[in-house]
């Protein structure tokens, strides 16, 4: 296989569905009253989980790409937000913020010169590949939870 396969194949598991349900399909039709629920032995709500999974993302994009990055963020306080989103738009531009950084990341597995690379202010085992990696696999975590929430809450189609 080829360098260039490979690096479609990294780009393309940030969004497949190939063997589980993805991010958007998992939060399409979620009516605005239930964004904030919580299902009976369920942590976060829809709007926990999706605004978690985008702050991480952007986070490690930015520890990807940015020179001059500094963890400025408080684990775990400055990645969970409040149950309830504040508005309709403050979902929508959560959801178009997640996937215009999602193809920023697609974008750093095909176009980094060296995948195996260290990123700019990581310590040796901090790549490219690894941030790409751990992007995809943190998504696909809790992208089964908001379907598992959905599930609960009486809202999975």
């Amino acid at each position: 296989m080829s360098e260039q396969a490979i690096r479609e194949h990294l780009a393309r598991v940030l969004d497949w569905e190939d063997a589980h349900v993805g991010f958007d399909k998992a939060l399409d039709g979620i009516p605005p009253d239930k964004r904030g629920a919580r299902a009976p032995g369920f942590e976060h709500s829809a709007w926990q989980l999706v605004e978690h999974i985008r702050l991480a993302q952007e986070d490690i994009l930015d520890f990807c790409v940015n020179a001059k990055y500094v963890h400025n963020m408080k684990w775990p306080d400055d990645y969970w937000p409040g149950p309830t989103p504040p508005s309709d738009a403050a979902w929508n531009e959560s959801l178009q913020s997640f996937n215009r950084t999602r193809e920023n990341v697609k974008a750093l597995a095909r176009d980094a010169k060296d995948l195996t690379a260290k990123v700019p202010t990581g310590k040796a085992n901090q790549t490219y590949l690894r941030g790409i990696l751990l992007v995809a696999d943190h998504a696909g975590y809790h992208v089964g939870q908001i379907v598992a929430l959905r599930r609960a809450l009486g809202i999975w189609k």
